[in-house]
């Protein structure tokens, strides 16, 4: 299956410095895949992201989009000048109009629905969450990328924004890639977990990355149990290129 994004030997500086932030990172996803990101703070996830979307240049190495490639973006921050009233129908059409029945589907898709007249700053944490969401579906995207999108929601927000990306990747069979720190429930969701720290030390499915001595050293021995609370099910099949068991080596610091 052709990737719809794939980078070869990326590598990255830190902004304004010469230190690499990411080095010789090779990355795939294709078409309906749920794959997440994990690493500690500073191990260059969102530098990758950033890199992949075009927002960093490159030091070394290239990125390949699939022509044509339509993506919604989930930023990891937003910042709301409170002083401005804006209502969820007006920022869903921000900067390009669209129209209310098209932004209904998209509210009702990620369970917000009815919430047009509503002002950003009334929402709570999920609702605003939800909203960034539908706004990121209103262009029928063939890739979701998602960047710490469960901060500042509780445990059980957290669960039910992961099970919502699981239904619309049903829904829509857009791929999705997520950047997370909440090791409880965002490795039992995903089709492949790739870990960061500087370089890909270690990839494959859930169950091997928790069980990888690279992973359970930079999150510590008992971090095989955070696989427990959430498993995402596998009722589907992906032709990955290669085996998703293997890539677990430490390329050094």
């Amino acid at each position: 299956m052709t990737a719809l994004i794939a980078s070869e030997k990326l590598t990255i500086n830190r902004p304004g410095t010469t230190e690499p932030v990411l080095r010789d990172v090779d990355f795939h996803i294709v078409p309906g895949e749920i794959v997440t990101v994990v690493g500690p703070n500073g191990s260059g996830k969102s530098s990758l992201i950033r890199a992949l979307l075009g927002h960093m240049p490159l030091i070394a190495g290239r990125i390949d989009r699939r022509a044509g490639l339509r993506i919604g973006y989930v930023p990891q921050r937003v910042q709301l000048d409170r002083s401005i009233p804006m209502t969820v129908r007006r920022f869903l059409s921000l900067p390009r109009w669209v129209g209310g029945q098209v932004a209904a589907l998209a509210l009702a898709r990620t369970g917000v629905a009815g919430l047009e007249a509503r002002q950003l700053t009334e929402l709570s944490g999920g609702q605003f969450q939800r909203v960034l969401l539908a706004r990121a579906l209103l262009h029928d995207p063939h890739l979701l990328v998602l960047d710490e999108p469960t901060q500042g929601l509780d445990q059980p927000g957290i669960v039910a924004f992961y099970q919502l990306i699981e239904e619309v990747r049903r829904q829509t069979g857009a791929a999705v890639l997520m950047v997370s720190h909440d090791l409880l429930v965002v490795m039992g969701a995903s089709d492949r977990v790739i870990c960061l720290n500087g370089h890909i030390c270690c990839e494959g499915t859930p169950q091997y990355v928790g069980n990888a001595p690279e992973y359970r050293a930079l999150f510590g021995a008992d971090s095989k149990g955070t696989l427990a609370l959430y498993r995402h099910h596998h009722d589907h099949d992906h032709d990955h290129d290669h085996d998703p068991h293997h890539d677990c080596a430490d390329h050094g610091e």
